[in-house]
């Protein structure tokens, strides 16, 4: 219970972008055994890539507040 007082911004975003990441991966396992089955529900696949494709933008948007602005 400390430990997650003691965490700070940085830390909580960088587990929620590693537990977004293991979600990304499953989803993509998800539709690739979904696309090979004989008879495929084209709902459910339209729908997981959806979702994939959410998580992919929450993955960048965490990305971008992790990594610092950088004045080229």
């Amino acid at each position: 219970m400390n430990s997650a007082k003691n965490m700070d911004h940085n830390d909580v975003l960088r587990v929620r972008l590693e537990v977004l990441r293991q979600e990304h991966r499953d989803l993509d396992e998800a539709i690739a055994a979904l696309q090979t089955a004989p008879s495929v529900d084209q709902l459910t696949l339209r729908r997981l890539k959806k979702q994939k494709l959410k998580l992919k933008d929450q993955i960048a948007v965490i990305e971008d507040q992790l990594t610092p602005d950088i004045i080229a």
